[in-house]
């Protein structure tokens, strides 16, 4: 049967396994806020309905199946989202939350509704790109804020939607996706940069979640 719970368990393996590979349950714990021992009765169930592969002690991976489903949830998420900011004027910094109760009841007519009245988007209002209707996802080369160096020039491609204040933050600097900055320094206090003329420090918490397009050659 999928549930609301077992979309988030797939979304929330796939987003993980996107990044890390293999997913270990006691990270999986930790995004979900949920302890251990109910996420190992969890991914014995998602792996009795063929959606994961589990070995006790070598992690998590979808199975086909698995990723099928965590991607069209991820569509609907990300379709919101952008519908949400576009035709709605919601913040940017508000429409995750407000996504997270929609993605699990949007009927395939709305969505391809959605899609059709926002022109076909291919990223939503952070960046992220919105996988097709056939569970394509266009992956884009990309960093992390924080590993560029002094003197790098990029394009923020991407802000993770997890954390509203963060997204708060940066949409006061005017630090949103396809915005063109310079890296002045890094410490370990975060990373100074300049874009449209002025400069900001970036936290390096925040700064592993803002992921650019490097552009300096």
């Amino acid at each position: 049967m999928q549930t609301k719970a077992v979309e988030d368990y797939l979304k929330t393996i796939y987003e993980i396994q996107s990044q890390q590979g293999k997913v270990a349950t006691t990270v999986l714990a930790e995004r979900m806020d949920v302890a251990s021992a109910s996420v190992t009765g969890m991914v014995k169930k998602l792996a009795d309905m063929h959606l994961v592969v589990y070995e006790r002690y070598q992690g998590v991976t979808l199975t086909e199946a698995g990723e099928k489903i965590a991607l069209e949830v991820i569509r609907h998420h990300r379709l919101v989202e952008l519908y949400l900011a576009e035709a709605l004027g919601v913040p940017w910094d508000q429409v995750h939350d407000e996504a997270e109760k929609w993605e699990h009841v949007l009927s395939e007519d709305l969505e391809d509704r959605m899609d059709a009245a926002l022109g076909h988007p291919t990223i939503d209002p952070h960046g992220a790109p919105i996988p097709t209707r056939d569970g394509f996802v266009d992956a884009i080369p990309r960093l992390r804020l924080i590993e560029l160096s002094p003197g790098q020039a990029a394009v923020i491609a991407e802000v993770s939607d997890h954390d509203s204040d963060m997204l708060s933050q940066l949409g006061e600097l005017g630090l949103y996706p396809a915005t063109e900055i310079l890296v002045l320094t890094r410490t370990a206090a975060g990373i100074t940069l300049r874009s449209k003329g002025e400069e900001h420090l970036v936290g390096s918490e925040t700064a592993t979640h803002v992921y650019v397009r490097d552009v300096s050659d």
